[in-house]
């Protein structure tokens, strides 16, 4: 079958097969390349037009000690281990208010899994306490927090059903979920990756079940380690049968999808040594991200890369590869950044609108459910005046 056989379809309307999706991830051929990275912006284009999204917001890791050791990461500790740390509600409101002053439309919030972590012996108290910090305050901020291994935690801890869990958070203030935790959706690849997470199944339940409670979500794929073009496939067929059901409910399901290649340059050595390189391989992210573009086709729309993994320049080169959303300002980046990556923690406004304009798009601010904001400015070259759009927190 040539590739145009599997392409012209897809560009029709129809849904990609995964046997075709693992014959497209496995090309070598500058050609045969380029051909699918076409196709995909093709796609793109047709679904979402040439305008690229960005949202103004802000990261807080509200702790990093965590009592699991997944194989990836450099973030976690132990408690009293040098460099633990946790923040407290002035501190997170302190955030929260200078996200809120450089026009912050949403926080996103994740941490790591502490037992100790409670309020009146219970965990979900905890985690309603840090919402409330935030809304308290800013009660139209969007909350975006707390993955689904979060949400597992809590119900575990508390003896709690996942959709108790996820209904207090929701009327406690949480808007959203990230789809973070996903790794990659194969059981073999948790094992090694991250052994005392939750399995596959239990991570599209705890997701569906949030969908089904009209709580949306993003999601993820950790790339570039010990999986196959097999298990990024299958991964793929899940997200897809995932949103495919939520669309058949009337529920939103997911509302983007983000390729996260690994960085291992400061992860355990066991991995490290395993993979055999420190940084993603550029082409290969922009590979996977052109296929995943045709094979979420019309049931996700939306599509990011990540500038913390692979710099401005390597997000900016992704919005030809099927990608139509640049992400957001992060204004603090810890998980990735301590892993060893290059890209940086905060981008500015302007540098996010330039980074667009580069190659010829329209810039377009978003909230996180990518309903349209009339955009602060209007040029790279208005923006570059701002000066609070230009100052960086740290």
């Amino acid at each position: 079958m040539t590739l145009n056989a599997i392409l012209n379809p897809v560009l029709e309307g129809h849904d990609l097969s995964e046997a075709d999706g693992i014959l497209l991830l496995t090309q070598t051929d500058p050609v045969a390349i380029a051909t699918i990275q076409q196709a995909a912006d093709e796609l793109r284009r047709q679904l979402v037009g040439d305008a690229v999204t960005y949202v103004v917001n802000r990261n807080i890791n509200y702790t990093n000690i965590c009592e699991q050791h997944c194989s990836f990461c450099a973030f976690r500790r132990d408690e009293g281990q040098d460099g633990a740390y946790w923040l407290d509600g002035a501190t997170i409101l302190d955030k929260a208010t200078e996200a809120v002053q450089q026009g912050a439309t949403e926080i996103c919030m994740q941490g790591g899994l502490n037992p100790e972590a409670k309020v009146n012996g219970r965990s979900l108290d905890f985690y309603q306490r840090l919402i409330r910090t935030i809304k308290s305050e800013f009660p139209d901020l969007h909350l975006h927090a707390f993955s689904p291994q979060e949400v597992q935690f809590i119900a575990r801890e508390d003896g709690l059903s996942y959709a108790d869990v996820i209904v207090a958070l929701q009327g406690s203030g949480v808007d959203s979920l990230p789809g973070t935790a996903a790794e990659v959706l194969d059981d073999a690849v948790r094992q090694v990756l991250c052994p005392e997470k939750i399995n596959t199944a239990t991570w599209l339940e705890i997701v569906e079940t949030a969908h089904q409670l009209g709580m949306p979500t993003t999601s993820t794929m950790l790339s570039g380690h010990i999986e196959t073009p097999v298990q990024q496939m299958q991964h793929l067929g899940l997200l897809r049968s995932l949103q495919q059901r939520a669309v058949a409910r009337g529920d939103r399901g997911i509302t983007e999808f983000i390729v996260l290649p690994f960085v291992g340059q400061e992860a355990p050595k066991p991995l490290r040594r395993r993979v055999g390189r420190d940084q993603p391989v550029r082409q290969d992210a922009l590979l996977l991200m052109a296929v995943a573009r045709l094979f979420l086709g019309r049931w996700v729309v939306n599509h990011q890369p990540s500038w913390v993994k692979l710099g401005l320049d390597g997000a900016t080169e992704a919005l030809s590869w099927g990608c139509n959303d640049i992400g957001g300002t992060l204004m603090e980046e810890h998980i990735t950044s301590m892993a060893g990556a290059q890209g940086g923690t905060c981008m500015t406004v302007a540098d996010l609108r330039a980074a667009i304009e580069s190659i010829g798009r329209s810039p377009q601010q978003r909230d996180t459910l990518y309903q349209s904001l009339e955009p602060s400015f209007t040029t790279a070259s208005d923006a570059s005046r701002s000066t609070a759009d230009s100052v960086m927190l740290i």
